[in-house]
């Protein structure tokens, strides 16, 4: 099993096939959803089986052995990754959604994007005092999905031990949004 960097990255990424595999998996679309911008689509990744469960193998190796409770999905595509991952280490998998969304009582974290805000809830009870939660979704970019849906788990008083994202758009610096919590990426 391959040792994370510092950084979250994997030491082996280029020596694993798998790696090579995952990105090659996933489409890159200029100009989407507006001109400049280079749009990661995971939507290709999904249609290869074999790369979708390298993907899957990856995190659950890596997360198999820390006692992780639960696995926090972040709207939408975190919906993707985290039940598999959840199922697999026997965590429970909590979806962070956008407002309106969940049934219920629900907690709400408001966090800025590039222009205006957003909203992110969970619900209350959903986590309790002392789990150890993994925060997952497709794409880190600036970082403030990320933080807020730590922002949540720490309200409540979980330990959030990391947080995983297939891809990571390093030049937009989201991972120092983080407040330091470790950021485990498999491509950038």
């Amino acid at each position: 099993m391959a040792t994370p960097t510092p950084d979250g990255h994997r030491e082996d990424a280029v020596k694993d096939d798998r790696i090579s595999r995952i990105t090659s998996a996933i489409r890159v679309i200029p100009d989407f959803p507006k001109p400049g911008i280079l749009f990661q689509d995971i939507t290709t990744l999904l249609l290869d089986p074999v790369a979708f469960k390298d993907t899957i193998d990856l995190f659950v190796e890596r997360y198999k052995d820390k006692e992780i409770s639960v696995v926090a999905g972040v709207e939408a595509r975190g919906f993707i990754f985290g039940p598999p991952i959840a199922l697999a280490i026997g965590a429970k998998f909590v979806p962070m959604r956008k407002p309106n969304k969940l049934p219920g009582a629900v907690i709400s974290e408001e966090y800025s994007l590039e222009y205006g805000t957003d909203k992110m809830e969970m619900h209350v009870g959903a986590v309790q005092e002392g789990e150890r939660a993994l925060v997952i979704d497709d794409l880190i970019a600036t970082g403030g999905t990320l933080r807020a849906a730590i922002s949540l788990l720490e309200r409540v008083k979980a330990n959030v031990v990391e947080c995983a994202c297939v891809i990571e758009l390093p030049e937009l610096k989201g991972r120092e949004r983080l407040g330091g919590k470790p950021l485990f990426v498999l491509v950038s």
